[in-house]
């Protein structure tokens, strides 16, 4: 067997904790598996969005880290002070930890603070405390106007805002309060999951049509009045609200933007098929990367990809350690559900590196695919960690 190499992970989330678990799997107990990460608990980020409209509690949709050291992985809990890509060494909580292989999952900082008013006049829905007070809002809330929001064209889980709309709107219709609540989305993209293709965004406004749920695309937010309760927008256009539910800004991590690993799209870039970085045994998967397609748009940020990207790398790590060249490719391939309430969701899949655009076929709402995601959450929490 090779010299004992260390191989550590930053970032506990779905990335992450494939990277991990599929390397564990596949390297010698002699070889270290390190995953890093600040909070001591994995969260599945998309049960937010039933949690927000009371369908999930938050103590269920979570789970400790520390699981992970019965499989034989190091769990280090720490802030990421700084990452030497060019030695693969990382500074956790005051302490240095040298890596043979290094994989960076860190995901998208949430940047509400970069929108004037942003943050102290609404609920960003893609935390837990901002889902937990957008929860309490709608149940207190009789009448009025809830806005959904985008604050920029680009996030991730591009689904999400179209799928909060829907739910909130089946959310206010079970408690008979639709008809004295508008509710309607504004997005600073120009149509929803655009990277998708024209066919599943036509397909989007109209599920929000039905539900006479008014969409307002390329509508860029430059302010909120949290006071007057009023979104400014870059075109002049304002709109009131009485409840404000939002997709903020994202940004890679300080850390990673710190380290020279960012490229000037200010994201990690990488080889679109390897994940590989510019300095050697250095990776980077997930929400932290952008990679470019052919259409002008870069690859979409979901789960569903890291997870996909993290099975690569991972393999090819492990091949590499034991001496043998790594031939997996990640094909950009990928789907999502899409939730529109009353126990149904829609589901979009396909390939995302397809010439000259990507090829994504989207599946008409269903019990099937809402059961298909309630099975997916079920087999992640109780099985992954």
């Amino acid at each position: 067997m090779s010299e004992p190499k260390t191989v550590i992970v930053l970032g506990g989330g779905v990335g992450g904790v494939v990277t991990a678990r599929e390397l564990r799997k596949r390297l010698p107990r002699p070889h270290r598996v390190v995953l890093v990460d600040r909070e001591p608990e994995h969260l599945f980020a998309p049960s937010l969005l039933w949690l927000m409209v009371g369908m999930r509690r938050a103590e269920a949709i979570k789970r400790p880290l520390g699981r992970l050291a019965r499989k034989g992985i190091e769990v280090r809990l720490g802030e990421v002070e700084k990452i030497d890509a060019e030695a693969r060494r990382v500074m956790v909580a005051g302490e240095a930890i040298e890596a043979d292989h290094l994989v960076v999952a860190l995901g998208a900082e949430l940047a509400p603070e970069t929108v004037p008013g942003l943050q102290e006049g609404g609920h960003n829905f893609y935390t837990l405390s901002g889902a937990e007070g957008l929860r309490d809002a709608l149940a207190s809330l009789e009448r009025g106007r809830i806005v959904i929001l985008t604050a920029a064209p680009a996030y991730k889980c591009p689904a999400a805002p179209y799928e909060a709309a829907l739910l909130v709107d089946h959310f206010l219709r079970q408690r008979g309060r639709r008809d004295a609540v508008t509710v309607e989305v504004y997005a600073a993209e120009p149509g929803p999951m655009g990277v998708a293709g024209p066919d599943v965004s036509a397909a989007v406004k109209q599920m929000l049509a039905a539900k006479d749920i008014p969409y307002h695309p390329a509508h860029q937010v430059k302010a909120v009045d949290p006071a007057a309760k009023r979104l400014e927008f870059a075109n002049g256009v304002s709109a009131d609200f009485d409840l404000l539910a939002y997709v903020p800004p994202h940004r890679a991590p300080r850390v990673v933007r710190d380290s020279g690993l960012a490229s000037e799209s200010g994201w990690i870039s990488v080889d679109r098929h390897t994940l590989e970085t510019r300095f050697p045994g250095v990776y980077a998967i997930g929400d932290v990367v952008s990679i470019p397609l052919t259409l002008g748009k870069p690859l979409p940020k979901a789960g569903v990809f890291a997870h996909g990207q993290a099975v690569v790398v991972a393999r090819n790590i492990a091949s590499i350690i034991a001496g043998r060249a790594g031939g997996e490719r990640f094909n950009g391939h990928g789907g999502c559900f899409i939730e529109v309430g009353g126990g149904k969701a829609g589901f979009g899949a396909g390939d995302f590196y397809a010439e000259p655009r990507p090829t994504i076929r989207l599946r008409p709402p269903g019990r099937r695919w809402h059961l298909g995601k309630v099975l997916f959450e079920k087999s992640w929490l109780y099985t992954k960690l």
